[in-house]
């Protein structure tokens, strides 16, 4: 018997205490994503996915067992999706997606991960999971719940990268760029980051430049579609560090802003998200030079020169701020000059009248001694 055999789930055993002592992943049963994960979904049954009341799947038809999709994979979907009224908002004959990615609401991307190949269910999706605060253009109002009608048609595995080649490569990052824009706008800059990395993922040149076929033929890119391949890849880069600008992850928009930069020196963009990155880490000086290179090469942007005006009241104020701190400083040292002087002033007076009054008193004595001295010869 192999060693795979022997870890199957023994009879009494439960694949949440399989995966828990045999995987050693730390399990909570009582977890209601977990247990929407780990058990099957029969017809008509209604599973509370987050356990809050706000992602709610029922089953309208069965799939096929065990053919539950993983992320990364590419799914295939029949979808619908309406309003509490019954207003229909959305709907796609073929939908693909790939899972994990964010390239629907996060609410189906969750639920998804529970549908086997084949099955029909209703999804319903509270606004935080929808389309929140913002609603949809044109026809998703505000905090609205959708009723989500699918049907996961097919699963399939995610392509090699290295064995896309250049053009499938930039079609699909782009996507996931698209994708990354689009929460950005939303203002869910976390969700933004996710798709910006994904995007990279397809936008690198593998194996110097080589890429292969579906067939497995060598096809070496042109330094033309090398080209383009990194300019995608920057716009990129300045799209992920402005979103890490909005979670203050500054080191790490630094980083990639800086990836733009080697590749492309004078990007304005990167250049101005530079300064701007310097500007709230508190290097001001650095900050300033780095905008001015930008103000040179796009002296038209009003965006740089307003924060070119910032920096220059602020180096003025830490100038101002300076000279004030060395001001102070000279003033003590004269106070204590002037206190030492005073001492020793002080002290020789002190000396002077000493030596005089001696003196005074010297000379009195003297003259009644020779007084008396007079009279007493007298």
């Amino acid at each position: 018997m192999s060693v795979m055999s022997e870890t199957l789930v023994q009879p009494g055993n439960t694949q949440a205490d399989f995966i828990k002592k045999e995987m050693n992943f730390d399990v909570n049963p009582e977890d209601p994503m977990t247990k929407a994960t780990l058990k099957d979904h029969e017809e008509n049954e209604t599973i509370d996915i987050l356990g809050s009341g706000q992602l709610i799947k029922t089953v309208l038809k069965p799939g096929k067992k065990g053919t539950r999709p993983n992320k990364s994979d590419i799914c295939t979907l029949k979808m619908s999706g309406k309003l509490e009224d019954g207003t229909i908002v959305e709907e796609y004959e073929e939908l693909i997606i790939q899972l994990g990615d964010v390239e629907v609401v996060q609410g189906l991307d969750l639920a998804i991960a529970l549908m086997d190949v084949g099955e029909v269910a209703t999804i319903e999706v509270h606004s935080r999971f929808a389309y929140g605060d913002l609603g949809k253009e044109p026809n998703i109002p505000s905090n609205a719940t959708i009723i989500y009608n699918v049907e996961l048609k097919s699963v399939g595995t995610e392509a090699e990268v290295e064995m896309l080649g250049i053009e499938d490569r930039k079609k699909i990052g782009n996507k996931k760029r698209e994708r990354g824009n689009w929460w950005f706008a939303r203002d869910e800059p976390i969700l933004a980051i996710q798709c910006y990395r994904r995007a990279l993922d397809f936008l690198y040149p593998e194996n110097g430049g080589t890429s292969y076929s579906g067939e497995e033929v060598e096809q070496t890119a042109s330094d033309a579609d090398l080209q383009a391949l990194l300019e995608d890849r920057m716009k990129v880069y300045n799209n992920l560090a402005a979103a890490q600008i909005k979670t203050q992850a500054f080191d790490a928009a630094l980083k990639s802003v800086e990836n733009v930069l080697r590749g492309q020196p004078q990007n304005v963009k990167a250049l101005f998200r530079k300064g701007k990155i310097l500007h709230l880490k508190g290097e001001h000086t650095g900050a300033f030079t780095t905008l001015m290179q930008a103000s040179k090469l796009d002296p038209s942007s009003k965006a740089i020169q307003q924060e070119l005006a910032i920096l220059r009241e602020k180096n003025a104020k830490d100038a101002r701020h300076e000279k004030n701190l060395y001001q102070k400083m000279l003033g003590t040292h004269k106070q204590n000059d002037s206190a030492t002087s005073g001492k020793i002033r002080a002290n020789v007076k002190s000396q002077i009248f000493g030596k005089l009054a001696w003196s005074v008193i010297g000379g009195t004595a003297a003259a009644v001694a020779g007084l008396l001295a007079y009279r007493y010869i007298s």
